[in-house]
């Protein structure tokens, strides 16, 4: 079975689903704080012309997925899946930035359950591919429990922290939160 790299999937505090063209504005209005993208690689996607060719990629790349806050409707981020292998039976996470007012730990973390449920439907591992200087999403990969396993080069050839999760750790993990 191919992988769907973007399904519609909600939770109690956030909806994904496929982005299209019309979440330009409402996406930029959240990358535009600087905040977002001080630990990353490229700290000027709140830079409208930067922001514009990520947000033309994230629609060419077939994956990703826009964050809507169930409550207001309202638009908080995105997230992507890439790479998906069969052979390897993987997929990669990544791409994700959500509103600062979003921030702290539970609507990242119910993106991620989201995904992950979703992902290992599909494979046995999801990896992350992280910045060395982005401290705080090493820190949020970790909190949902990617282990990191080494380094390799990420999509625009820049050397990258791998976290990795298996299916199995992920399938205790959620056994051990909610007992199911």
């Amino acid at each position: 079975m191919p992988f769907d790299y973007q399904p519609i999937l909600k939770g109690q505090l956030i909806e994904l689903r496929p982005i299209c063209a019309q979440d330009n504005d409402g996406l930029y209005a959240v990358a535009a704080d600087p905040l977002i993208w001080q630990q990353h690689p490229n700290t000027d996607r709140h830079e409208e012309a930067v922001f514009q060719s990520l947000f033309k990629e994230s629609l060419e790349s077939g994956g990703a997925l826009i964050a809507i806050d169930i409550t207001s409707q309202r638009i908080i981020g995105s997230s992507r899946y890439h790479g998906y292998s069969e052979a390897k039976s993987e997929v990669e996470i990544g791409w994700t930035f959500l509103a600062r007012s979003y921030w702290g730990g539970v609507y990242n973390a119910e993106m991620k359950r989201l995904m992950l449920t979703h992902a290992f439907k599909f494979v046995d591992r999801v990896v992350f591919l992280v910045g060395p200087q982005n401290v705080r999403s090493q820190r949020a990969v970790e909190k949902i429990g990617g282990i990191r396993i080494g380094t390799r080069a990420d999509a625009s050839g820049r050397e990258s922290l791998v976290y990795q999760l298996t299916k199995a750790a992920y399938e205790v993990q959620q056994t051990k939160a909610f007992g199911t």
